[in-house]
């Protein structure tokens, strides 16, 4: 029998493949596979959203600089941003643990101590979860449920030609962050070199869900017309908003929001920023779209930036440089296989 190496698919492309021919038979299924939560209605006003999230040692953090209250407060939060990428309100969360022989009950009290500060600062009941034994260190998943009016859901496949595209925060931050502590990690300092970028640190090790964004829209009278977080990289969930919606887009190099001490790193380290936050991932800000009429409405939004606008499908996803030059837009950020 022919064996397909997972790498060929990659981590989307594996999910299409292996989900393509699934059907819905539970009428309460609204949506499944293909956006940041899937969408159930069992009655009433609200619809139920979910989203899970599965983090392994190793491969999504290290415990050599990861603090483990640190580590339980991301692995919240970023359940939490999925739910806000929907435009709904998180309100409770499952936690699953595989946990190896050389963690101890101190060990475990201090991750769910960042869990338990995520709940309490979002407003999130932990109501259950799973732990078993692990060969290969530890293994955090989590599902985070939410709700949300069927009119104020916000899908991936909205964005439509002309539409306005923004992002919230900066780009490439959290990344920049990943770059500082494994450089400090591989020089094997006493006294890591951290100085003057406490904030990359900040960014990459305790990032927040963009709540405070989805209430100003809101507030605003906005409602997006497609939404992700900035998980993978601005390049890819860019891409996935224009796949899933059928048209194309025009991003500016020179709108991108990019934080000093990002740009400052990068700089120290050879690295070019652009690229950084294009790819980066992991920033957990909120890329959307919205109708050009909300144009006026959108200015006064404090910490929203315009990036560039929706085109025709054929034009595809590009990048506009500063001197006006054109380059197709490519998804380099992180990638699970």
């Amino acid at each position: 029998m022919a064996r397909t190496e997972i790498s060929e698919y990659g981590e989307f492309g594996l999910i299409k493949h292996l989900t393509k021919d699934l059907k819905h038979v539970q009428p309460s299924t609204k949506k499944g596979v293909g956006d940041d939560c899937a969408v159930m209605d069992f009655g009433g006003e609200s619809k139920v959203l979910m989203t899970t999230d599965m983090l392994l040692e190793g491969i999504h953090f290290n415990l050599e600089y990861v603090p483990l209250k640190h580590l339980g407060y991301k692995a919240a939060v970023v359940n939490l941003s999925d739910i806000y990428a929907m435009n709904g309100t998180p309100t409770q969360m499952t936690v699953s643990l595989g946990i190896s022989k050389r963690f101890s009950v101190e060990d475990l009290e201090a991750l769910y101590s960042g869990i338990r500060l995520a709940c309490e600062r979002y407003g999130v009941d932990l109501v259950g979860g799973d732990t078993c034994s692990s060969m290969t260190g530890l293994t955090i998943s989590i599902t985070c449920l939410g709700t949300a009016k069927e009119d104020e859901i916000v899908y991936r496949n909205g964005a439509k030609e002309n539409d306005l595209i923004c992002v919230t925060g900066n780009l490439g931050t959290a990344y920049m962050g990943l770059q500082l502590l494994e450089r400090e990690r591989i020089a094997n300092s006493a006294k890591p070199d951290f100085e003057g970028k406490e904030y990359l640190l900040e960014r990459q090790l305790k990032p927040e869900a963009r709540r405070d964004i989805i209430a100003r829209l809101r507030e605003a009278g906005i409602k997006p017309t497609a939404m992700m977080d900035v998980s993978d990289g601005l390049s890819s969930e860019l891409k996935h908003i224009c796949s899933q919606s059928n048209v194309g887009c025009a991003v500016y190099e020179d709108k991108l929001p990019i934080d000093y001490q990002a740009a400052a790193l990068a700089e120290e380290m050879n690295l070019n920023i652009v690229t950084c936050a294009l790819n980066g991932g992991e920033d957990y800000e909120l890329l959307f779209t919205c109708d050009i009429k909300d144009y006026e409405k959108l200015v006064p939004i404090e910490d929203v930036y315009l990036i560039g606008h929706i085109t025709k499908p054929e034009y595809g996803c590009q990048l506009v440089g500063r001197n006006g030059e054109e380059l197709p837009l490519q998804a380099q950020g992180w990638k699970a296989f």
